[in-house]
């Protein structure tokens, strides 16, 4: 069996880790049931879209989305760790190291953009990760405000520590939004109420 096919195959397995994978921070504001890495990526990936095409012309939202989709694949080898259990390993760099292995496994043709996609969104490297990191922690914020209205109050300085962070002016505008917005109204008026 040829390598790249083989090594897709096991990537595909692997990745389904963050499916099982809950966001730990939470637990802390003593979330019992936390999203899973997996639902928190898909979520910014879409709002990493949003906000490039908000922030304007000349912006890849298409890759802004695609590094905060992928930002957090090296979790399926070292779990989701919150802040204050980072604060006690020199985490960052195991992140390194674990995404490196990983794309060890992408298609020789991948993994170079894989490597310079990573380093751009840990380093704020160019618009699309600063696009793609604003994402990932407007996800949060947006997390954290549903957790808040469904009684889990530890979750308020979320969006206050993610505004601190926010380097977009749509990002920032949107956390604005967000706070003001109930998080059910989306749906409201959309209910067909028959008899």
């Amino acid at each position: 069996m040829d390598t790249d096919i083989r090594n897709a195959a096991r990537l595909f397995f692997e990745w389904g880790e963050l499916k099982r994978v809950k966001r730990s921070g939470w637990w802390l504001a003593k979330v019992r049931d936390p999203e899973s890495v997996a639902e928190h990526s898909c979520r910014a990936a879409l709002i990493a879209y949003v906000l490039a095409k908000l922030e304007g012309e000349g912006i890849d939202a298409h890759k802004a989305s695609f590094l905060a989709l992928a930002n957090d694949l090296h979790e399926t080898r070292l779990n989701d760790l919150h802040k204050v259990g980072q604060r006690y390993i020199d985490f960052k760099s195991a992140e390194k190291r674990a995404f490196a292995d990983i794309v060890e496994r992408f298609p020789t043709s991948a993994q170079q953009e894989m490597r310079t996609g990573f380093a751009a969104f840990q380093a704020d490297g160019s618009e699309e990760g600063i696009i793609a990191r604003d994402a990932d922690l407007l996800e949060c914020a947006v997390q954290a405000k549903e957790y808040i209205e469904t009684g889990y109050t530890g979750c308020s300085d979320w969006i206050g520590n993610v505004r601190k962070l926010l380097k977009t002016e749509s990002a920032k505008r949107i956390l604005d939004a967000v706070e003001k917005t109930d998080s059910e109204s989306w749906y409201r008026g959309l209910k067909r109420i028959e008899r």
